[in-house]
């Protein structure tokens, strides 16, 4: 039997500003800071402009303890689409309730790092945060079942009512 091990982690920035509601749709295009605390020196961020993309690991810090299901379910709740279980989404009903994101660098101003396709709200803890290597992604062939591909058609479309920037 392989034991439970239980650790804390402490934050190391909080999301300003951005989505303000969680949502399942409409990620995109979005404007965040990703805010460091005050005890990092601004030369930690050093370098990290000359990136593209970073990847953020964030607390889902609206989610509850109560809201984690240990089942098998469809994903948002839709017949159409196979029950899958708990390790087969990608949202707050996972144990540890810790969201993964790579948004695309808008710029780094002082302990402030700005970014676009955050898909964490206002306020959220930031665990972590490293500049994205496409050699550190996936290799090989990618796939993913059709169920991903139709539920997640707007996840990255600007917010209903706001235009697409151009």
């Amino acid at each position: 039997m392989v034991e439970t091990e239980t650790f804390q982690l402490k934050s190391i920035a909080t999301v300003i500003d951005g989505h303000r509601d969680v949502a399942d749709d409409y990620q995109g295009e979005v404007e965040s800071i990703i805010r460091f605390h005050d005890e990092y020196p601004v030369e930690t961020l050093q370098g990290l402009e000359e990136f593209s993309h970073v990847q953020v690991v964030w607390k889902m810090h609206k989610a509850k303890p109560e809201d984690v299901e240990l089942h098998a379910r469809s994903p948002r709740g839709n017949p159409r689409w196979p029950a899958t279980g708990t390790f087969v989404h990608r949202n707050h009903r996972r144990p540890n309730q810790v969201g993964i994101s790579h948004p695309k660098l808008v710029r780094v101003e002082g302990l402030d790092v700005v970014v676009t396709g955050l898909d964490a709200v206002h306020g959220t803890p930031v665990l972590d945060l490293s500049p994205w290597f496409p050699q550190m992604g996936p290799q090989g062939e990618v796939r993913v079942p059709a169920w991903v591909d139709e539920m997640l058609t707007k996840y990255w479309a600007p917010a209903e009512g706001r235009p697409a920037k151009q």
